[in-house]
């Protein structure tokens, strides 16, 4: 039946048709149609694959442009944030080389004002026994020099450590050889020394004193005439014989001016001898004694009380014994002076740390600010 449907199909088609018809029945040619709708629909589905995969680009191109630009924003933003991190990475490092700079001064200050409580209580024994020493030394006063000691001696008491017992043992040893030294009363002699220089502008002298002496008048008047004439006429009498002692010479006759570098002169004397009273040099004191006493009776009223008692303390004053030999406090001190110097070799932490460290940290700042 269909090759009378094909037959009837070719006898109706015209002629054009059937050699097409007649074509298309080969096999070879049906081949090439077939392939070549294959390669045409491979073609079509080819472009629209590509299309797809354009518009696929296309969108992924877009977002990847919105995503690189929000990236340089983030960047931006990353960035600015980055330089003020780092601007304030800078103050800070700046602050904290500030603050380590202070550190350092208040460890120094520390160290300074927190020694410690053996050192602190070294300095004020050294000092202690410096203060007897000089009280030995320049004034002579043992009283003193006893009194500084026994406070040194009693802080290392109340510091109650095994390793100042050494320096206890000197120090008591110092205040026996004190206590152990015959008292001279060098206060009590001063203050009448100073009692003597101080009466000086009262004394009387003795040229005036025969001036006075002289012009006296009868103390009672006579009630007559001849009784007034005749006690003239005695007085008279008396002034033409005068029996006088040549053992002794007159007393001289001064001008103000004389007067006044005696009696300075002779406080000199005095202050002289109150020098040589704290340096407890016993010659001189005496000679500045005698010498002071020559000019009191030479140059004073003898019979005055004032000159009477300022010579009579002259005299006892010269009696004392000066002549002491205080002993030496230098082997303490030296001591002292050694036990310090090998307390601050077994203590090395004392010494001060170098100050690079700040300087090293400000660098590395710097460069982290940078």
């Amino acid at each position: 039946m269909d090759t009378e449907t094909s037959a009837l199909t070719q006898a109706q088609s015209p002629p054009g048709w059937r050699r097409a018809l007649a074509a298309l029945s080969r096999p070879a040619v049906l081949i090439v149609v077939i392939s070549l709708l294959l390669l045409g629909w491979q073609w079509l589905e080819t472009r629209v694959r590509l299309a797809d995969l354009q518009q696929v680009l296309a969108k992924r191109l877009a977002e990847n442009d919105a995503e690189a630009a929000s990236g340089r924003a983030i960047a931006k933003q990353n960035q600015e944030a980055l330089q003020a991190l780092t601007a304030k990475f800078g103050a800070l490092d700046a602050k904290l080389a500030e603050a380590q700079s202070q550190q350092l001064a208040l460890e120094a200050m520390y160290q300074e004002l927190s020694k410690s409580r053996e050192e602190r209580l070294l300095a004020e024994i050294e000092q202690a026994v410096a203060i007897a020493a000089q009280q030995l030394q320049l004034a002579g006063n043992v009283e003193a020099a006893l009194i500084a000691l026994s406070s040194a001696d009693a802080r290392l008491a109340r510091a109650g450590q095994a390793q100042f017992l050494p320096l206890r043992k000197l120090i008591n040893r110092d205040i026996d050889r004190l206590k152990a030294l015959p008292q001279a009363d060098v206060p009590g002699i001063a203050l009448k020394l100073e009692g003597v220089t101080g009466a000086i502008d009262g004394l009387p002298l003795a040229f005036e004193q025969r001036a006075r002496t002289a012009g006296e008048l009868p103390a009672k008047v006579a009630a007559s005439t001849w009784q007034r004439l005749g006690r003239e006429l005695w007085s008279e009498m008396k002034l033409l014989i005068r029996v006088e002692r040549i053992d002794q010479s007159e007393p001289a006759l001064l001008s103000p001016s004389q007067v006044f570098f005696l009696r300075e002169n002779l406080k000199l004397r005095l202050i002289n001898a109150r020098l040589s009273l704290l340096q407890r040099d016993g010659s001189s004191f005496r000679e500045d004694l005698r010498q002071a006493r020559d000019w009191l009776l030479r140059y004073f009223d003898r019979s005055a009380k004032p000159v009477q008692a300022a010579a009579a303390t002259l005299n006892s004053l010269a009696a004392a014994d000066l002549s002491i030999e205080l002993p030496s406090l230098n082997e303490t001190l030296a001591s002292l002076r050694n036990f310090k110097l090998a307390r601050e070799r077994e203590n090395p932490s004392l010494i001060s740390r170098p100050s690079g460290g700040p300087a090293k940290g400000r660098g590395d700042g710097g460069g982290a600010g940078r």
